[in-house]
């Protein structure tokens, strides 16, 4: 069976959201619309942050069987900034249509959120991060970055909804709550791993160097 292609990828997540802005748009009552819609495409852009931002980490903590989702990572990213785009035309309409000004630190908090999106969206093409001298190391740091905040968003967006309204609310909000707390566990985790693996081999290196020091000063 043929793998989709990134191109693909992008096309199908950007597809779906917009289906469903349709769909909203019939079904729901004309006060709610615009709500539900940002809603439910800020949950779809979600998961396709989630598939992007945890598949290394899943490899380093549970082995190669999530060796797949981590090869594909690259694609997921670009996927969520093609679906996230519906959201962020929703959110630009809503910022329009309002006859209330939008709280300035929001603007700021979420406006960083969208830069970071579309930032490594960019930086993840080889011919741009080449042209600007990224190197891989530096481009490892800036994702990391630009992950982090992004999931930071994400939290801060789904924080408060689980606790608010009815048993459907909460059933609707809480995998998305969990998700967003345990994606940056799962790094922080991967990464903690990954540190005492290279101190590990560290420290076997000065061993094996200490053993052939002192072999070295026995024959002498």
């Amino acid at each position: 069976m043929r793998s989709l292609s990134t191109r693909e990828w992008m096309v199908a997540a950007t597809v779906v959201p917009l289906g469903m802005v349709l769909a909203i748009g019939v079904a729901a009552a004309p006060g709610e619309r615009l709500a539900v819609a940002l809603r439910a495409t800020a949950r779809w852009s979600f998961l396709w942050f989630s598939l992007a931002s945890t598949g290394g980490a899943l490899v380093t903590l549970f082995g190669a069987r999530f060796q797949a989702l981590a090869r594909r990572a690259r694609d997921f990213g670009l996927a969520f900034a093609s679906a996230h785009l519906v959201h962020v035309g929703l959110v630009a309409f809503l910022l329009y249509m309002s006859a209330t000004p939008f709280p300035r630190w929001k603007l700021i908090f979420f406006g960083l959120g969208v830069f970071w999106v579309y930032s490594l969206a960019l930086l993840s093409i080889r011919r741009i991060t080449e042209f600007l001298g990224i190197d891989p190391r530096t481009w490892r740091i800036v994702r990391s970055i630009g992950v982090e905040y992004i999931a930071l968003v994400f939290l801060f967006d789904f924080a408060p909804k689980p606790f608010y309204g009815g048993v459907a609310n909460r059933l609707i909000y809480l995998p998305f709550f969990v998700m967003a707390i345990g994606g940056p566990l799962l790094r922080l985790a991967a990464a903690a791993k990954r540190l005492a693996g290279r101190r590990r081999v560290a420290a076997a290196g000065s061993e094996y160097a200490s053993n052939d020091l002192q072999k070295v000063e026995g024959v002498e």
